[in-house]
């Protein structure tokens, strides 16, 4: 007699309130997620004297932006290890009530100093709180359907992705600037209720030994790089001597990594997994869609506000359509996947990332507006076909207690591939408009062209502080932009192209019904 398999993995009690603990999952995602969009909203009002902001320097507001990238990027992986030992529960809950305290400190932020340290905090507890929910997820739902709750899972970071900056934009109009950071707070003490009402507990059965010595390795080596590629994006040169001796010291330290887990006999990351090849071209897809996309949405807001003149709410309005298509087909992308299979879903998507990234090499300062929302809902098209079948794809190749450091790589390289898209492209974007702009900076006093040249918002601020003799600068400004804006388009094309190569050539077609039917290692629950 055959004992049914579904009973034995997870409980009856867990499997009955599944989709209540993903909603609730959804709700902690969504604020983590929101809250890296939802600053971009702020950052003109921060700038503004007390006591309407806190007088931030432009340095000094890439910093409160950065500082939250580089603790989460380089903290992810660690965190997924630490649920996998200690218990997803427990992990999500402490990194929640971590992120709400960070919240609560950064909207009372009395200097920008403050809220650098305290956009760290909160990116800590973000951090703990990202691989935990993909991993309390594939640990209450049965393999059959793990496909449809990862693509509602991946729809929900598409909503949270436009909700940001619609949010901020209207608490903005209404409330001071610390109101953006104090929204998180009454959502966190609700998930926090919902939590510890609903979610089941679990870890990996056979943890072993800790590995300290790999954890620091990990983390050094995460935070150099990422701080490094930063570092070179601010200074739109990455042949500078410190940035090439951050990135190559943190490259150093991921190697020793490799090599130090491949040593141990109780490695934190097993690295052999790379040696599928499934696994690995599914992770490169992730990294290379995100390089792309981010470098996109960051010239995407200078288009938009500084070209088209639309205010920041109004931007994160035309973000709509790309949330829109993200929450319609990333909970459908696995029928694609069934009919299809993995390989041909995830390359018809980074295809169509990378059309709708040349499109932009072809819009100009009076292209109709329902243009750049066509293109924006193909995009969204294009990144839920690739999010859905890739985060399946690499859940289910390790084994289920294993998921919070599976949960932990995805995310890592998809931060670590967004950090990297910013900083290249965007470095890209500012050498292409210097280049089109400084002959045009002549009329500018000697002391003010280098700093005119930076940006387009240097250009226009300076112009607007001359008078009617900075009006003859918009006009070269605005072109110089559109040029740059399309040569970072064409470059951000080639890499969402090189990664449909990638999943072309990788990732596996249509799945046969033994691979369907393959079975999985025992859920050890804890608790209820």
């Amino acid at each position: 007699m055959t004992s049914p398999v579904p009973a034995s993995r997870i409980p009856e009690a867990v499997h009955r309130r599944r989709w209540a603990i993903l909603g609730v999952l959804m709700l902690s995602l969504l604020i983590v997620v929101l809250d890296n969009s939802i600053l971009n909203v702020a950052i003109k009002t921060i700038s503004s004297p007390a006591p309407t902001g806190l007088g931030a320097s432009q340095g000094q507001i890439e910093w409160a932006i950065n500082a939250y990238t580089l603790v989460f990027a380089g903290l992810l992986f660690t965190a997924g290890l630490v649920g996998d030992r200690l218990g997803r529960k427990k992990v999500l809950i402490s990194g929640i009530a971590v992120f709400g305290i960070g919240s609560a400190l950064a909207a009372e932020s009395g200097s920008p100093g403050q809220l650098i340290a305290f956009r760290a905090l909160m990116a800590l507890g973000a951090a703990f709180v990202m691989p935990s929910t993909l991993a309390v997820l594939m640990n209450v739902f049965e393999r059959e359907e793990q496909p449809k709750a990862i693509g509602i899972w991946a729809g929900g970071v598409g909503l949270a992705i436009a909700v940001g900056p619609i949010t901020g934009g209207a608490l903005l109009d209404h409330f001071w600037w610390g109101s953006v950071f104090f929204v998180n707070v009454p959502i966190v003490i609700v998930a926090l209720i919902l939590m510890t009402w609903l979610v089941p507990d679990s870890r990996d059965p056979k943890p072993g030994r800790l590995d300290p010595v790999g954890v620091l390795l990990s983390v050094v080596g995460l935070v150099l790089l990422v701080y490094g590629v930063i570092k070179g994006g601010e200074l739109a040169d990455f042949t500078d001597t410190k940035v090439l001796a951050t990135i190559g010291a943190g490259l150093a330290v991921l190697v020793a990594f490799v090599v130090f887990e491949k040593r141990s006999d109780h490695p934190s990351l097993d690295v052999t997994y790379f040696k599928n090849k499934i696994f690995s071209a599914a992770m490169g897809a992730i990294a290379l869609s995100f390089f792309a996309l981010m470098g996109v949405t960051f010239f995407g807001v200078f288009y938009t506000q500084s070209v088209r003149g639309y205010s920041p709410l109004e931007s994160g309005v035309l973000l709509l359509p790309l949330a829109a298509a993200q929450l319609i087909f990333a909970p459908r992308a696995r029928l694609l996947v069934q009919r299809f299979g993995n390989r041909a879903t995830t390359t018809a998507g980074m295809v169509l990332i990378a059309a709708t990234l040349a499109a932009f090499a072809g819009f100009e300062a009076d292209t109709p507006i329902w243009l750049l929302e066509v293109v924006f809902f193909l995009m969204g098209t294009g990144m839920a076909h690739i999010m859905t079948p890739t985060s399946v794809v690499i859940m289910q190749a390790l084994p289920r207690e294993k998921a919070g450091s599976a949960s932990a790589l995805s995310n890592t390289f998809r931060q670590v591939g967004g950090a990297l898209g910013i900083a290249v492209l965007g470095s890209v974007l500012a050498a292409s408009y210097r280049s089109g702009v400084e002959d045009k900076l002549g009329l500018l006093p000697p002391a003010l062209r280098d700093k005119a040249g930076e940006s387009i918002e240097a250009t226009l601020g300076i112009a607007g502080k001359l008078g009617p003799r900075g009006q003859a600068l918009v006009a070269p400004a605005d072109h110089a932009f559109l040029h740059a804006m399309h040569v970072t388009a064409l470059c951000g094309a080639g890499i969402a192209l090189i990664g449909a190569v990638v999943t072309a050539l990788f990732l596996p077609g249509r799945p046969t019904a033994g691979q369907e039917d393959r079975k999985e290692p025992e859920l050890v629950a804890v608790g209820d």
